[in-house]
């Protein structure tokens, strides 16, 4: 399969990356040139595009992920929105499409917009990325002041979180501190290998509930 790049018509062999030198406008022009498409995703950065064909493991890794971060959410019962696919955009600045994002504090500032203006509304509290190509990296959020970013690479999640303008790793998400999350990622991934994903999803949910049942109450 041969790659073809073109304000008309963008097609490149699933499981590639692709650099091109350009301007904003671009990155703006390959971008509309998808339609209603989100594939290639891409990526503008200082006069850089960058053109990634997703393979099927990346957006089973990514639900898998998203879906653990909804359980932990809901056994909170916190609320939130999330959002995939999606573009943040500075205009001559940045632009990215994270796998998968959450508003967890600022889910009010979002909740029922259609569209985000990223010079106005806040950026989300959360960013997933998965990493199977070496197209991600934690420092593309670092305009949007991002708080915490997972990279998750072969099956291992790395946690960035924002401090003092730079990303630090954590050992924990400020958002469920003090859960092992590579722990239930580890036995989530091998129960969906085992059992499918919808199996493998209720099962943590089901032991959640019974952790939080037997907190003792008052």
């Amino acid at each position: 399969m041969y790659a073809v790049i073109s304000t008309d018509r963008i097609s490149i062999p699933p499981g590639s990356v692709m650099r091109i030198p350009g301007t904003w406008k671009d990155f703006c022009q390959l971008r509309d040139s998808r339609g209603d498409g989100s594939i290639p995703r891409l990526k503008y950065h200082d006069g850089e595009i960058l053109l990634m064909s997703p393979l099927p493991r990346h957006g089973r890794e990514a639900n898998i992920i998203a879906d653990i971060v909804k359980v932990l959410l809901d056994s909170q019962e916190r609320n939130y929105e999330a959002f995939t696919p999606i573009t943040m955009e500075l205009p001559e600045v940045s632009g990215i499409e994270p796998d998968y994002c959450f508003y967890i504090d600022n889910w009010q500032a979002i909740v029922g917009k259609d569209r985000i203006d990223w010079q106005v509304d806040p950026a989300p509290d959360l960013v997933i990325e998965i990493d199977v190509t070496s197209y991600t990296s934690e420092l593309d959020f670092l305009p949007y002041d991002v708080p915490e970013v997972w990279l998750f690479k072969n099956y291992c999640l790395t946690i960035y979180q924002l401090a003092d303008g730079k990303y630090e790793v954590s050992n924990n998400s400020r958002y469920f501190p003090g859960f092992s999350l590579q722990e239930s990622i580890d036995l989530c991934f091998q129960n969906a290998k085992e059992k499918g994903t919808g199996v493998a999803i209720n099962e943590l949910r089901r032991s959640l509930m019974f952790d939080r049942d037997q907190i003792p109450h008052d």
